[in-house]
């Protein structure tokens, strides 16, 4: 017969494992749709869990300005823009948190779209 200190570490280790299973399933998920916004106006969402090549393309605002975005498994930058202070290129990758890529003057906003309906303090 199984004492009662072996039942209790045993459903206590299958309670681990499927916390940390749930968590690593809920967390896999979140964030991994972006949107490139322009003006207000969504003109593009990216699922990052199923782009399987680098790629890139231009975003040009209604000045001529333009912004290069690199698109890799998992994240997306601005790699290149012609705005005056490169803000939105040293910001770097965005991934899976909430913080959005910007740029003020070619009004372009790239954010994870679990973000875009609630400010960030509430995720």
């Amino acid at each position: 017969m199984i004492k009662t200190r072996t039942w209790i570490i045993v459903i206590a280790a299958v309670a681990l494992v499927a916390g940390a299973l749930s968590l690593w399933l809920f967390s896999a998920r979140t964030g991994t749709v972006v949107e490139i916004v322009q003006d207000g106006t969504v003109i593009e969402e990216i699922d990052l869990l199923r782009v399987r090549e680098a790629y890139r393309f231009t975003v040009t605002s209604s000045d001529g300005g333009e912004n290069v975005v690199l698109v890799q498994p998992g994240r997306v930058c601005v790699e290149s823009a012609d705005c005056p202070d490169k803000i939105c290129v040293q910001r770097g990758w965005l991934t899976d948190e909430p913080t959005p890529i910007v740029c003020l003057p070619h009004r372009l906003v790239i954010r994870s779209k679990s973000a875009s309906g609630a400010d960030a303090a509430t995720q």
